[in-house]
């Protein structure tokens, strides 16, 4: 039940994410290793929408470390059937820390079993497009479980760049990197902290080279606007390469009309029910990290409810073919409405 919990889960994730986004480029997938354990590290600007989004454009089941409080309760047999499980930090208590090592004793059978674990090495989500700091967990629990495997143990860094943090229809690069391979690390006479310390400075490195911005610099504020101004319809490489050029000051946005937030307006009326409901859900959240996240996830209920009943109540009262207009109409008039939304941030 649970499989096929995370097969149902895994492809309507996938089939809304293209919904949710303009265009979906994909970069890499060929480095992931055909053998051997494979500890997956992306960077982690989008709360619990990077796990999904990394997880339903691999082929095999992942399972993915998430932070401890939103374990138990009535969700636990939900992040069961999505193979998570929960990782522990000092917020939680001291006391809560020692649980980690249990968790971590199971991630290392599990990638000495050729299996597949995703683990967040900056710890914690933001909303900045720069790599963070690194701690060491990743790189030690990919280390210890090659330590206790003769078969190959892999990190596969992975960058999730998004051509906004908040806003939908904007552009996704998700670039799976070249893995480091960790039979390479031998302690031998280096004291293991260092070898681990050496692993997790290999893996920044090789985590930067999949992100637009992997530093902050003099010159973050412009490029990130550089970003916000439509030009990650370019490729990857492209992107990247003319990111760092010296004439990005040059870049403007075009101006605003008023007319185009009035169409925004009207084009919003057929579907305003489910998106009040969504902005009102919204504003319980201050940290915007989440607000990606929540509007895929969100509405995909919330406007596959709406469309439903449009349909449904349009059935009742003009048959099947008005129902039919009527429902495809809400669902074209949203899509537009986002494209030109989309032009204002």
């Amino acid at each position: 039940m649970k499989k096929l919990f995370y097969i149902i889960i895994k492809y309507t994730f996938k089939l809304a994410s293209h919904f949710y986004f303009r265009d979906i480029k994909i970069y890499g997938l060929e480095n992931i290793p055909k053998k051997g354990g494979v500890l997956f590290s992306p960077n982690h600007q989008g709360a619990f929408l990077d796990p999904l989004l990394v997880g339903c454009n691999i082929h095999k089941r992942v399972t993915s470390l998430t932070r401890s409080d939103v374990f138990g309760g009535p969700f636990q047999w939900f992040l069961d059937a999505l193979s998570m499980l929960p990782v522990y930090r000092i917020r939680n208590g001291y006391a809560s820390l020692k649980k980690n090592e249990a968790i971590f004793e199971k991630c290392k059978r599990i990638l000495s079993n050729n299996h597949w674990v995703m683990m967040f090495s900056e710890a914690s989500h933001h909303s900045e497009y720069y790599l963070q700091s690194l701690s060491k967990g990743s790189s030690r629990l990919a280390y210890e479980a090659q330590e206790a495997s003769d078969k190959p143990v892999y990190i596969v860094p992975v960058g999730i760049n998004y051509g906004h943090h908040s806003q939908p229809f904007c552009d996704l690069h998700l670039v799976f990197g070249n893995p480091i391979a960790l039979d390479r690390f031998k302690a031998g006479d280096t004291e293991k902290p260092i070898v681990i310390n050496k692993i997790r400075a290999e893996l920044s490195d090789a985590m930067k080279k999949c992100m637009w911005l992997p530093d902050n610099d003099d010159q973050y504020t412009q490029k990130k606007k550089f970003i916000h101004l439509g030009n990650t319809q370019l490729a990857f490489d492209v992107l990247k390469k003319g990111i760092h050029e010296q004439n990005l000051s040059v870049v403007k946005p075009s101006a605003i009309k008023r007319w185009k937030k009035v169409t925004i307006s009207l084009l919003s009326l057929p579907n305003q029910p489910p998106l009040f409901t969504l902005r009102k859900i919204l504003q319980l959240f201050d940290d915007i990290v989440f607000y990606s996240s929540i509007k895929i996830c969100a509405g995909l209920v919330l406007f596959s409810l709406w469309w439903g009943f449009i349909l449904l109540l349009s059935t009742i009262f003009w048959g099947w073919k008005i129902a039919l207009i009527n429902a495809v109409a809400c669902v074209a008039l949203l899509y537009i409405r986002q494209i030109l939304s989309n032009k204002i941030y």
